[in-house]
């Protein structure tokens, strides 16, 4: 078999370009909710296995830990950028974003299980990271050089 060259797109989803960046908004926030589902599947599971013997009430897990799926995701595309001002500035911009938003969303499900809160909290984060991150990134490297 050929080996592939440095400069082809890998292959695989999400799509990366030749440096391994996300390619498209589509795929990251794609990936990244379904790694909010998968990490709240888990939590579900997790939760009711500890409330079936009695370590615990179903639904008062963190549904915040949902979120760890895609900051693993968000890390490994802020990796792929080069060493500058961009990617660090995008990042916490998206971060204080993302923040905010979950926080506002947890606020708003105040009444809701933790877990369920916490999920929705969580992916409010993940939609606004991303949705500031991605072209927040590309503009400002092309800004910067």
């Amino acid at each position: 078999m050929a080996e592939k060259s440095g400069s082809e797109q890998q292959s695989g989803f999400p799509r990366r370009d030749a440096e391994g960046r996300v390619a498209t908004l589509g795929d990251l926030l794609g990936v990244c909710l379904a790694g909010v589902v998968i990490g709240a599947l888990a939590l579900v599971l997790f939760d009711w296995a500890f409330a079936s013997v009695g370590a615990g009430d179903f639904g008062h897990t963190n549904g915040w830990l949902a979120v760890i799926l895609p900051a693993w995701l968000f890390w490994d595309d802020f990796r792929a950028w080069e060493f500058g001002a961009a990617r660090v500035l995008a990042a916490v911009v998206a971060a204080a974003v993302g923040v905010f938003a979950g926080l506002l969303i947890a606020g708003l499900g105040a009444g809701l299980p933790p877990l369920l809160s916490g999920v929705l909290a969580a992916a409010a984060f993940t939609v606004a990271y991303a949705v500031v991150w991605f072209p927040g990134v590309r503009w400002l490297a092309r800004r910067t050089g």
